[in-house]
């Protein structure tokens, strides 16, 4: 897979639908192209304490944020035809399709691959672990800013071009 999108969602509480930060690195023949961090208006509009502990956002950071059909009209464009690829892809996927059944969207059927299921294939045992941080560091990426959107959507694309073939 030398051409995809990694993508990372995080959300303002339990509900998939409350994407409040997006994250894609498009990669093009193996080399990263392009970063896109996003603040989104969440739905529901609420923080959970526990969501904004892992990630750290506010309401106050996406109170003037877009809602999630106005940054997806932005990002469609630019991955159209590509892969999408998540660590732990269902969580990703399924935030995706929730936000696009929330607000009437038609979905167009992305292609996801999971990098988590990848790890869990490829390395094994020989982890303690395949959370984000472990596979990444395995595979020589830091991720200094792990819950960012945009740190976890790079570290998934370090991790695509390693080890997804």
């Amino acid at each position: 897979m030398r051409n995809f999108a990694a993508i990372d969602f995080e959300t303002a509480n339990r509900e998939r639908t409350s994407i409040c930060s997006i994250g894609i690195v498009i990669v093009v023949d193996g080399e990263i192209r392009e970063r896109i961090y996003r603040l989104v208006k969440p739905s529901p509009n609420y923080y959970s304490y526990m969501n904004t502990r892992i990630h750290g956002l506010t309401a106050a950071d996406t109170a003037q944020s877009p809602d999630f059909p106005t940054v997806w009209a932005e990002i469609a464009p630019r991955i159209e035809g590509l892969t999408l690829a998540a660590h732990n892809s269902v969580f990703d996927e399924g935030c995706l399709k929730a936000a696009f059944e929330k607000y009437g969207m038609e979905y167009p059927g992305y292609e996801f691959k999971c990098t988590c299921r990848a790890a869990r294939r490829i390395f094994g045992k020989t982890l303690p672990n395949h959370q984000l941080h472990t596979v990444a560091a395995h595979v020589g990426f830091d991720l200094k800013n792990h819950h960012h959107a945009l740190a976890d959507a790079e570290a998934c694309a370090h991790i695509a071009v390693r080890i997804i073939e």
